[in-house]
């Protein structure tokens, strides 16, 4: 399999079965979104027939790969890392974090913290962070 990609760093997101969900709902909550490329596994493995093997997709002109990794691991996405999205308008704010809060966790609740006019920040259903700012 070979990977390309046109960037020289590229965010990267392993999951455990629910790449391609966690794909399609991120392409749905923005306008210039697509899924760009997925191979699959087959029934030769290493993964589940089906499940990501490699996939790009594309957020706001910011490319992401991920995968269904096949191996099973004691750790999953922490805070630490964050995707951290700037938006436009406070239908925006309040749209992107319902959505990523809907089945996740909220780290810090959507509203003003002092430095920023509206911010919040989540955990979605996959387990992947997110900050969400409204700048003055």
């Amino acid at each position: 399999m070979e990977i390309v990609t046109s960037r020289k760093i590229t965010t990267f997101l392993m999951f455990e079965g629910n790449a391609e969900a966690a794909m399609t709902f991120y392409t749905s909550l923005f306008d210039d979104a697509e899924i760009v490329g997925i191979t699959r596994y087959g029934a030769d493995g290493p993964g589940k027939e089906g499940s990501v093997r490699h996939a790009t997709f594309s957020l706001a002109g910011e490319q992401f790969m991920c995968i269904d990794s096949p191996v099973e691991h004691g750790f999953t996405f922490t805070p630490a890392v964050s995707l951290f999205v700037q938006c436009e308008e406070e239908a925006e704010i309040e749209r992107l974090y319902a959505a990523l809060a809907e089945g996740g966790s909220a780290l810090m609740p959507l509203g003003d913290h002092g430095f920023s006019a509206r911010f919040g920040w989540v955990n979605d259903r996959f387990g992947v962070s997110w900050q969400l700012n409204l700048p003055a």
